[in-house]
C-alpha cells in the first residue's frame, strides 16, 4: 500500500514545472538547484504532516491525500527546517497561500512562452494518424459547472488556475484556421479519442463510474498527450505543463469528461 511519502510521478513534474527554481517561500530567494554548479537545494515538503508526529498533521486525511499534489510545496531547506520547526506561524493557511502565488507568478512569467509550446503540441497532435472522434458542437457551460458535475476533486485546481492561459492556445488555432493550416476540430476530436480511450479502459462507461474516476481519467489523458507529442525542444517540466494547459482547454470544450447535464 503507498504510503504519504510515496508520490504520484505527475504531481512531481507538476510541482517542479511551477516552481520556476524558486523556494515557493515569498522572502526567499534561494534557488532549488544552482545554474551554476547544479547543487540541489530542493525539498518536498509536506503542507499537512505526512506523519501523525509531524507539523500540521490532520488525522482527516488519507495517505493518497497526504501525498498528492494539493498537499505538497517546494521549498529550499532551510525554509523545510523553519516551516517545520514552527507550525504555529507557518499554517496550513500560510502555506498554501504561499504555494498558490508562487504558482501563478510563476504561470505569468511564462505567459509569453506559452505561444511557442502550444505551437509543438498543436503540431504533434495534428501529425498523428489518431482517427477523430466526431462529437457535437459544445454548448458553453460555467466552468465550475463542469467540475461539479463530473466530480473532479484532484485536478479541480488545475482546471480552475489554467483556464485563463488557454487564451494563448485560442489565438493560435485563429491564425491556423486562417491560413488554413491545421483545424481547431481536427486536434481536439483527437484529443477526444484519447477521452473515450480512457474512459473504455477505466470505466464501465456509466455516469457514476465516470464521476468516481474523473481525476484518473484527465490524467491519462494528459499521459497519452504527452507520449502521443514524443520528442520536442522542450524539457519534461515545460511539456507536462503545456499538455496540461490543452487538456484543460478540451474539458472546457467538452471534449474531456461529460457534459453537464441539461
Amino acid at each position: 500500500m503507498a504510503g504519504a511519502r510515496d508520490y504520484f510521478d505527475r504531481d512531481i513534474k507538476l510541482l517542479y514545472a511551477l516552481s520556476g527554481n524558486e523556494c515557493a517561500n515569498p522572502s526567499c530567494s534561494n534557488k532549488l538547484v544552482s545554474p551554476d554548479d547544479n547543487a540541489k537545494d530542493d525539498q518536498i515538503c509536506h503542507i499537512e504532516a505526512a506523519s501523525s508526529n509531524g507539523p500540521r498533521y490532520n488525522p482527516n486525511q488519507t495517505d493518497d491525500e497526504r501525498r498528492g499534489f494539493d498537499n505538497l510545496i517546494l521549498l529550499c531547506h532551510k525554509c523545510h527546517d523553519m516551516i517545520d520547526n514552527n507550525p504555529t506561524i507557518y499554517t496550513v493557511e500560510l502555506l498554501k497561500k504561499w504555494k498558490k502565488n508562487h504558482q501563478e507568478k510563476i504561470l505569468n512569467s511564462k505567459n509569453g512562452k506559452f505561444p511557442s509550446f502550444f505551437q509543438q503540441i498543436v503540431n504533434a497532435i495534428a501529425a498523428t494518424n489518431l482517427m477523430d472522434a466526431a462529437s457535437s458542437d459544445a454548448i458553453p457551460y460555467d466552468i465550475s459547472e463542469k467540475i461539479e458535475y463530473n466530480c473532479l476533486k484532484k485536478n479541480k485546481y488545475i482546471v480552475e488556475e489554467y483556464n485563463i492561459h488557454t487564451s494563448g492556445l485560442h489565438n493560435l488555432y485563429d491564425e491556423l484556421e486562417e491560413f488554413g493550416t491545421i483545424k481547431k476540430s481536427v486536434v481536439l476530436n483527437r484529443i477526444r479519442h484519447l477521452y473515450l480511450k480512457a474512459k473504455g479502459t477505466l470505466t464501465d462507461g456509466s455516469i457514476e463510474d465516470i464521476r468516481a474516476k474523473s481525476d484518473n481519467i484527465f490524467d491519462d489523458v494528459v499521459d497519452n498527450v504527452c507520449t502521443l507529442v514524443g520528442d520536442t525542444h522542450l524539457d519534461e517540466a515545460e511539456l507536462f505543463l503545456t499538455v496540461q494547459i490543452v487538456v484543460v482547454d478540451a474539458f472546457i470544450e467538452c471534449k474531456v469528461l461529460e457534459k453537464p447535464a441539461v
